[in-house]
């Protein structure tokens, strides 16, 4: 296996990683709307894996009249990330 195909490897990897992570934060946000309990295994396993991302834009960006943006923000920062690793 030859350094390039490891570093196309990683480099797909990362993709992968970043596009799930946008759909997990979408699936969080879409769910909050219709789920009022979130202490359901899918709930917690999507806030497990979105807050580590979505807690530090919290601390940035104050909620406005009760509307959270931080998982907006989110996704369209790791979407041009995406598009920097494409």
């Amino acid at each position: 296996m030859t350094l390039a195909t490891i570093t196309t490897y990683l480099h797909s990897f990362a993709l992968v990683l970043i596009y799930l992570l946008i759909f997990a934060i979408f699936a969080r946000a879409a769910a909050s709307w219709f789920i009022r309990d979130g202490g359901g295994s899918v709930m917690r396993f999507l806030f497990d894996v979105t807050e580590p991302v979505l807690a530090p834009l919290r601390r940035f960006m104050p909620s406005a009249m009760g509307i959270d943006f931080s998982p907006m923000v989110a996704i369209v920062v790791l979407y041009l990330l995406g598009q920097l690793l494409a």
